[in-house]
Formats: structure tokens, sequence, C-alpha cells
């Protein structure tokens, strides 16, 4: 008998299996290939957390996999001597997110860990700033963020408030691969872990302390209030968490018209309006964009279903409403943030600006525009974290300001994660600065453009699933690494960086070191500094798919745009995707 099949077996003879999970598996008898893709690999603890599919086994989401995960942050806790500080717990609308995440609190309280447990879902950057509040080892948020439906995920963090650095999910790991999942996991009555102090509730008093923090990154605070008869914003939650707490720090900044999209208030894990609840995608906005249109609003905002990404829809001057990238909302963002400081004297020492090696290099001309250091990071928003941690224990920088192209922003150090609600509030605060001077932020886009150049940028994903999905992402990936070519839609390689290795190799033969922890991606510079762009491909961490992504600068707009696409059939081609 195949392992997957004993360890399938093994699940059906547990007497008090979960009776829905008991069906499902009942349901695939004599299903082989159903079998294997619950049965044949366990779920990896990557990128400090769990994601898939929710279901039946040892590769899926279920609540036996997210005990047997916190069973093993647990032992790590202990070996920490981290048990009094505790843990904080928080969970989004997606189906069973508050099942897993009065599961994991049973399993931590079991193991005589202190926890605090919201009352009802939250945004994940509240997590964060809940961890760094009660000064806790470790946080657990259950959310997967923008995937579909059907997936639910399980993520962590350390005592700073970031996603848990990798030395330390490595150990995790290993913890969770030696317990047994079944036998070798402690539970305890809510209840009873409630009476005896280990188990505490978060409330409203920690949503305003949250949002205190949230309102001090206000640059201007006084803008929103004067602009607030000239415009409004409508906004969605998509089904999510940000609901509440968007709208109150919006109300609280004095903006009068805020229209919500009354289809997608509530949350609600089947995300009905949508195929999946992604900022990223304009259809999430389509009733957005029909009320805004019904009441002439020049922007729209939405945010993910865990609050930690936000998109927008600007109107430009013709009356068509265009979907912003996350490089040109961070970008957007980064020049007025320093604009504003420089104005109002509130520019820290030292400054700095971060990105993430995929998000647009437009914001080298601004960072140096302002005589701010930029600094890159890695693909993560962790990597974001870490760079503030390193700089309030050296104290020689200071951070204004960091965004990733896949829509996370953040301003200040209250919470170590990307956060929708204070991106919500500035890009709010943002749009009322630019009414004031006449101007929308499509047309403040455009001057942009006009100051620093037309940088366009492309994302592509390619989706593989099945078994062979793994095997099929790391083919194309050593394509591109191993044959390198001379050129991309005649636009010359100047360099090619391979990040599994960590070096450099010039077009001229020369190499370098790039810098950066070991990853799996391949990055290409291309062109010149006039004309000349980029692009990169690394499989993600959270879905089965492989990313490309693409950048191009001219100084002729149309001539960008259409570069831009030679270049990305021309790499998609190469690398055999489809």
């Amino acid at each position: 008998m195949n392992e997957y099949m004993k360890i399938y077996e093994r699940w059906l003879a547990q007497e008090d299996l979960d009776p829905a999970l008991r069906q499902e598996l009942e349901s695939i008898k004599g299903d082989d290939t159903a079998i294997r893709a619950r049965f044949e690999r366990r779920l990896s603890f990557g990128t400090a957390g769990l994601r898939d599919q929710l279901g039946a086994g040892c590769g899926r989401m279920n609540i036996y996999t997210v005990r047997q995960a916190t069973q093993g942050l647990a032992q790590w806790i202990t070996s920490v001597g981290g048990q009094d500080k505790g843990v904080a717990i928080a969970y989004d609308s997606r189906h069973f997110s508050s099942e897993f995440a009065l599961e994991s609190a049973r399993v931590l309280c079991a193991n005589g860990i202190k926890t605090y447990l919201f009352d009802a879902l939250r945004p994940t950057p509240e997590l964060s700033f809940a961890v760094r509040h009660f000064g806790c080892v470790s946080g657990i948020v259950i959310t997967a963020s923008h995937n579909s439906k059907e997936y639910n995920g399980y993520k962590v963090y350390g005592e700073d408030g970031g996603q848990l650095p990798p030395d330390a999910a490595d150990v995790v790991a290993n913890e969770i691969k030696a317990i047994d999942i079944f036998n070798g996991v402690k539970l305890m009555d809510a209840g009873e872990a409630e009476k005896q102090g280990l188990l505490t509730y978060i409330g409203e008093d920690v949503d305003a302390l949250y949002l205190d923090k949230v309102y001090e990154q206000s640059i201007d605070k006084g803008v929103i209030s004067r602009m607030a008869d000239k415009f409004s914003v409508v906004y969605t939650p998509i089904h999510g968490s940000g609901n509440k707490l968007v709208r109150r720090i919006l109300d609280r900044c004095g903006m009068k018209n805020v229209i919500v999209v009354k289809e997608q208030e509530q949350p609600d894990g089947d995300f009905p309006t949508v195929q999946t609840p992604n900022p990223e995608n304009r259809e999430v906005f389509t009733r957005a964009i029909e009320l805004a249109k019904e009441n002439g609003s020049d922007l729209i905002i939405g945010t993910d279903p865990d609050s930690d990404r936000v998109g927008i829809v600007v109107r430009d001057n013709d009356g068509n409403y265009i979907t912003l990238t996350g490089n040109q909302t961070g970008v957007l963002l980064s020049e007025y943030i320093l604009y504003m400081r420089r104005q109002m004297g509130s520019m820290p020492e030292n400054p700095v600006l971060i990105k993430t090696v995929v998000t647009t290099e437009m914001l080298r001309p601004v960072a140096e525009a302002y005589d701010v250091e930029l600094m890159e990071v890695l693909t993560g928003f962790k990597f974001i974290g870490e760079k503030i941690k390193e700089f309030e224990r050296s104290g020689d920088k200071n951070y204004v300001f960091g965004f990733e192209e896949s829509y996370g922003y953040l301003s200040g150090t209250y919470v170590r994660d990307k956060d929708a609600v204070v991106a919500s509030m500035l890009i709010t605060e943002m749009a009322a600065h630019f009414i004031e001077k006449d101007m929308t932020l499509y047309d403040a886009l455009q001057a942009l453009y006009v100051k620093y150049g037309t940088y366009c940028e492309g994302v592509r994903n390619f989706y593989y699933t099945g078994i062979d999905g793994p095997t099929r992402i790391e083919g194309m990936i050593e394509r591109l690494r191993t044959q390198a070519p001379r050129s991309f839609a005649g636009v010359k390689v100047s360099a090619v960086r391979d990040y599994s290795t960590g070096t450099i190799k010039y077009a001229d033969g020369t190499e370098a070191p790039t810098n950066q922890l070991l990853n799996n991606m391949v990055y290409y510079e291309l062109g010149d500094s006039e004309r000349g762009g980029w692009v990169a491909v690394r499989p993600s961490g959270t879905e089965p798919k492989i990313k490309f992504y693409f950048g191009y600068r001219d100084p002729d707009s149309a001539a960008a745009k259409i570069k831009l696409e030679e270049i990305i059939a021309a790499v998609v081609e190469m690398a055999g995707a489809e």
C-alpha cells in the first residue's frame, strides 16, 4: 500500500474525526487522484505559515493541520521561555477562520501559554499592533489574504510584530514535522482556559489604541476636513475585515462622504460578488465604479479580506475610471509623503524609503529628488519589517515609507506589516491635498511622469495546479537562469541577477554580489539609463503559480507601453509559460 493511502486509512480510522471531514474522505474512496492530492504531501510551513485549500487531509487546511502547526509553535515558544509573554490571535472573514483561531488558542493554552484572542474579525495589521502592544512573543492570523474562497491560511508573527523570520520559522517547521497530528497535540477547553486566566479576549479598547497610531501617520491633519464638502470616496471592504476600521479612521479625519458598496459590505467567506477578493483585479470594483459614476466620485478604495492590501480606482480627464497598479499608488504616496514632510519640517534625519526587488524602479528618482536613501529588499513585507527593526537597534536611519508592488504599503513603525487602514487614510488625505490644488490623483500621476519620466510595469501570473505543478514551475525558472538570452524584444540584457546563488553577471563578463539573502528568483536588467527596464521571475510562496514581473522606461510614454508588451511576449515565450 502506498504511504499516502496508509495515511488516508489512518484518518478514516479516527473515531472522533470531524464529521464533515469524514464525509469528505468517505466520498473520495477509490479515487486515487483525490486521495493523493490530500495525503501525498503535508502542508509545508513556508513563508512563516500555512496556506492551502480547505478540506480533509494532511495536505489541506483543517482543524487538525492547524492544531498540529500550533503545537509546533507552542513547543518553540516554550523552548525560548515565552509562555508568559503570550500570543495574540486574529482572523478574517474566510470560512473556518474563527474556528481555526479558537482551535489555535485551545492548543496554546493547553501548553500553558497566555493567549489573547480577538473577539471578532480584525485586519491583519491590527494583529501586528496587538503583538507589540501586549509584548507578546508571537502572533497568529488566520487568513489567506486575497486567495479565492476555497483557501485559508495561518500566518505566524514574531515578537517585533513582523512575520516570523526565517531562522525561527525553520525551527517551528521542524517542530511541526515531529508532531503526530492526532496524538501529539494538547488541547484545552476554551471556557476552562478563560477561567484559569490563560485566555483573554481582545475588544474595542485595542481598536482605539491601534487607530490612534494610524491617525498619527496623517501628515496634514486638516486637509480632509477642509475639502470634505468637495469630494466623495466610494469604499469596498470586498466582504472582508476592513469595513469598520477604515470607515472609523476616515470619519476621524473629517471625511463626510464615504459611499460604501452595500453588496460587498458584510463579511462573507463565499465572496459572492467576485471571483477572487483581490484588489489587484479590476472586476472586484465593478459595482464600486457604478456607484462612483452615480455619485460623481473621483476616487474608489478597496481593501482585501484581511485588510492589509489596498487598491484604488481614479477618474481620468475623460471621465473614465482607471485602476492604478500597486506601483503607481506607491509612487504617488511616496511623493506625497516626502513632499509634505519636507514642507512641514517633519522629515527625520537619515530618512529611508524601502521597496522590494520587484517593485517599480520609478522610486529611485523620487528618492533622489528628496535626498532620501532608497533600500531594496527581497519580495515579502517581512523583509521591510526586518529593516525597520534594524534601524531601531542601530539608531542611524529612520524609516519613512515602504511598499511592494502587490498593493501593500506602510507608513510608520507602530506595526511591522503592510496596512490597508493607514494606506486608505493617506490615499484619501492625498486626494484631498490635490483637490485643494484643483487636481485629481490622475492629474497627479501624470505630473509625476512629466517630472520623473514614464515607467510602465506589468505582472503575469501562470497557475500550475496538480502534483507536477512545482516541477513545471521550477523548470521554467531554471530555463531562464541557465539559458539567459542576450536580449528580449531587441532590448539588450545588461545583467542577470541570480538570487539563488547571490550573484550578478554583467554583459561584459564581470560579476558582483546581490547582497541579498538567497532566494529562488531570476532578475534581468535591460537596456541603459535612458531606455531600459527589468524582468523578474519567481515562484509564489503562497499559491501554485509562477510570477513574472516587468518594467520599462522611455521618455516617450507610447513607446514605453509598446516595448513593455513586446518584452512580456518574448519572456513568456522563452519560459514556455501558458
